[in-house]
């Protein structure tokens, strides 16, 4: 018999801690919502998995080998069976990011604690488990999700080139906007909804803490199911944020606090206008699966990298404007992105061990990328698995990157100049998961 159970612990950092991503270095000034990490643990008798969602940008693999044992000695698990997917809200705190843009903003004795904060929060869903059943629905959701990699009308490539920007031909590719809930009925509590979709959670912007957009997606859950709790995973949203080009950020809801809103109350609705057409998911069984890829990192050529190394030096000296005066926007972050990225990389061996693992529960299944993958990547996972309801994740049991596919390296922008990996990678990612996920089928 399955059970299920769920916990929610404020992880909220004390003002001051440092803030990721973007290319200015940021601290915490206040807090406009608590930061949450939610748990939903699943026990058939047989083996136990916990798949749990933290408001945090990322954490990478080291972190992670730290963390998902001490999960799993908590729940009395393997590691394997250990899911820990980051949201990616912009607006919280750094943990572990030896990789960051701007220097290494770790905040140490907040991941010491946030790793047994995890722990707790995970010991606590296995104690509250009860007996359970699944359903499934999707849902579309228009009008939240934008490609952000754009084909100017001169030929070049431009991420987010600007509101109104009169000088764009087309978007390079189309959202996923496919929105998936899956629904756990428990005997005498409360029931979960684990809602799934893909954006970047970079709405706000700012200096004080908030989870983005997710938060509204589990509150509207909440207020509109009935006995409910939520949690949301955020999928493969690489290359697509928030950003309606079409629209006048001055007269429009186009960014802020009320984006983000509007954004979470559409994707939870999406689901919920769907809730009683769900159907049952079958099966009781838990499985997982996990296998290491060894990836090429993106060095440059040799005669990229003095010009490069050159550049990164006069970046951290100066800050980016002083740098490249003679660009703005993300023109600037274009060049500044590949000079770093190049800098960072000289340290590095040739190649990178990345971990892929999945988690099944019945008919449905979790896969973790680790990291930030272009859209595509869920979208082609989710068409080759055979699982009735198939939820990939970024940023989960690890934090290594963007993942762009052959496409974005042969059209150029921003990603491509700042991913670590060469092309293909992205390409290996979806065989890779593919793979694992047949194997628990």
């Amino acid at each position: 018999m399955l059970k299920a159970g769920f916990s929610r612990v404020d992880i909220t950092p004390p003002l001051g801690v440092s803030v990721q991503g973007y290319f200015e270095p940021r601290t915490a000034k206040g807090v406009l919502d608590p930061l949450l990490a939610t748990t939903v643990a699943f026990d058939d008798g047989e083996k136990k998995a916990v798949i749990i969602s933290v408001d945090v940008i990322g954490m990478n693999m080291e972190f992670m080998s730290l963390l998902r044992p001490a999960v799993a000695e908590a729940i009395g698990g393997d590691v394997d069976g250990v899911f820990i997917a980051s949201t990616h809200t912009h607006l919280g705190p750094g943990v572990a990011s030896t990789e960051s843009k701007i220097g290494k903003f770790e905040n140490p004795e907040y991941g010491d604690w946030l790793r047994k904060r995890i722990a707790d929060g995970a010991a606590l869903a296995m104690q509250d488990a009860a007996p359970a059943t699944m359903k499934y629905t999707r849902g579309e959701v228009k009008g939240v999700s934008f490609i952000r990699r754009y084909r100017m009308k001169d030929g070049t490539v431009r991420t987010n080139p600007g509101w109104q920007n009169p000088d764009i031909d087309h978007a390079l590719g189309t959202p996923d906007e496919e929105s998936q809930l899956l629904i756990i009925k428990r005997e005498g509590k409360p029931e979960i909804g684990i809602v799934n979709f893909q954006v970047h959670p970079d709405v706000i912007s700012g200096e004080l803490l908030s989870a983005d957009y997710p938060k509204f997606v589990r509150d509207t859950y909440e207020l509109n199911v009935p006995n409910s709790l939520c949690m949301y995973l955020n999928g493969a949203q690489g290359d697509s944020n928030h950003i309606d080009v079409t629209r006048n950020p001055e007269t429009s809801c186009a960014h802020g606090y009320d984006r983000a809103r509007y954004m979470g109350r559409k994707i939870a609705m999406s689901v919920i206008s769907n809730y009683e057409l769900a159907e049952e998911l079958p099966g009781d069984k838990i499985g997982y699966a996990k296998k290491m890829i060894s990836v090429r990192y993106n060095k440059g050529t040799p005669e990229e990298i003095p010009a490069a190394l050159a550049l990164a030096k006069l970046y951290h000296e100066v800050g980016s404007e002083k740098a490249v005066p003679e660009l703005e926007g993300m023109a600037r972050t274009e060049k500044i992105a590949k000079a770093t990225r190049i800098e960072r990389m000289q340290s590095k061996p040739d190649f990178k061990d990345l971990i892929l693992t999945a988690v099944s529960v019945g008919d449905v299944v979790f896969a973790s990328l680790p990291g930030e993958p272009f859209t595509e990547v869920g979208r082609q996972i989710k068409a080759n698995s055979p699982f009735t309801l198939t939820i990939p994740c970024c940023c989960a049991n690890g934090y290594e990157g963007y993942y762009p596919v052959q496409s974005a390296f042969d059209e150029g922008g921003y990603e491509a100049l700042t991913s670590r990996y060469v092309a293909g990678t992205a390409e290996k990612l979806i065989e890779t998961s593919t793979e694992i996920i047949k194997t628990l089928k």
